[in-house]
């Protein structure tokens, strides 16, 4: 089964897959890094958005990829950016969406954690770090009373009012006081989101982190991780050694979390990743041999996922939602590939065809029969 697919400059190839299909990790996960995939949900594609324009979302279809995560023994991170956080999905569906996960992460004794933000706030409105600070410890209030661990994701309300280091330190400070257990601190750089590109008060991503050590520093055991999602790996080790003891790095960065993860003489990196969504099966069974310490089969297996995390996370770098939702769809993770706020669009077929491509070059796709007759539909769809 043959492919014409579309290539820079406006021609095409004949491809077909290689019927290469992904591992199957074995059971019980693994010891040696903890591991979290920043989940995408799944859209209801025969419905329109509610009167108050938030989305309708196909549960059945979204939590059943859940399930498919905790069988592989990875961690859920919910409500989180990957799940269109900010970019389609408001609070009101976070809260569902939190609310449900938690009900089933706790009926298999699945790991996941949740995002807490500020999103919740009227943007027309004027706001002062007071009002930020009460967002804030609202929804970790409210993840924390769905029994989870709350993910304090970096806030665009923060960002717009806060006019230097001493802002964050003041808001942080007071919702990691309040929260009843630990909770992390994501860095979202602004690559991911251009809102966020001065967070902690400074546009040098080096100088900023100084701001978010001295707030870890100062919460007495109140954080228990911070995930860096700044592609920059240098800043990523150098955060590790510097963080306190007990205080682990997820990494974030879905260009370089090979070697992020192995680590080196002075630790590793723990994994809260997009990236994870997608490749799965690839990363759990990665992980299973760097638990045996094979580090060749590590390699072996992961390495050949980074040409298609690098092309999903092409600039502009926040469109990679659009890839996670095609990858679901042609792996039959779902039965349609539309998206919330019909972000399906927000990528070229030129570009999803080189996913495929390299999708099935690093071993991701399940059915590659299948992903070939969806990709053909996709193609031929887009030529009416």
């Amino acid at each position: 089964m043959s492919l014409l697919l579309p290539v820079d400059g406006g021609n095409s190839v004949d491809w077909s897959p290689s019927g290469a299909t992904p591992p199957q990790p074995g059971p019980g996960g693994f010891d040696s890094r903890s591991a979290f995939a920043a989940v995408h949900v799944v859209a209801d594609a025969r419905s329109d958005p509610k009167a108050d324009g938030s989305p309708v979302i196909d549960w059945d279809e979204t939590l059943a990829y859940r399930h498919y995560l905790w069988s592989l023994g990875l961690g859920v991170a919910e409500a989180m950016d990957t799940a269109q956080r900010g970019a389609g999905v408001g609070w009101e569906t976070a809260r569902e969406l939190i609310l449900r996960t938690a009900a089933e992460a706790e009926s298999v004794g699945g790991s996941a954690v949740y995002g807490a933000s500020t999103d919740q706030l009227d943007t027309g409105g004027l706001v002062d770090l007071g009002t930020i600070t009460a967002a804030y410890r609202e929804q970790v209030e409210f993840v924390e009373a769905a029994g989870g661990v709350a993910i304090l994701m970096a806030s665009r309300e923060l960002a717009s009012v806060a006019i230097g280091p001493d802002d964050y330190m003041a808001v942080y400070d007071e919702v990691i006081a309040a929260a009843s257990r630990p909770v992390m601190i994501h860095w979202l750089g602004g690559m991911f989101d251009p809102a966020l590109a001065s967070y902690w008060g400074s546009p040098d991503p080096w100088q900023a982190k100084e701001t978010l050590i001295r707030i870890v520093e100062a919460t007495a055991g109140g954080v228990s991780g911070v995930k860096v999602s700044l592609l920059d790996s240098q800043l990523e080790v150098d955060m590790r050694k510097r963080l306190p003891g007990g205080v682990s790095v997820y990494t974030g960065d879905d260009l370089h979390y090979v070697d992020l993860i192995l680590g080196d003489e002075n630790g590793h990196s723990d994994a809260l990743l997009g990236v994870f969504d997608p490749i799965a099966p690839v990363a759990a069974a990665a992980l299973q041999a760097l638990d045996r310490d094979d580090i060749d089969g590590y390699r072996a297996l992961l390495e050949p996922t980074v040409p298609f995390a690098r092309h999903l996370f092409d600039a502009p770098t926040y469109h990679y939602k659009t890839g996670v939702v095609f990858l679901a769809y042609l792996n039959d993770h779902q039965s349609h590939f539309r998206m919330v706020g019909g972000m399906e669009t927000a990528r070229s077929l030129r570009h999803l065809a080189r996913l495929l491509v390299l999708a099935d070059e690093a071993g991701l796709l399940r059915d590659p029969d299948l992903a070939t007759q969806r990709m053909r539909a996709l193609l031929e769809l887009g030529s009416e």
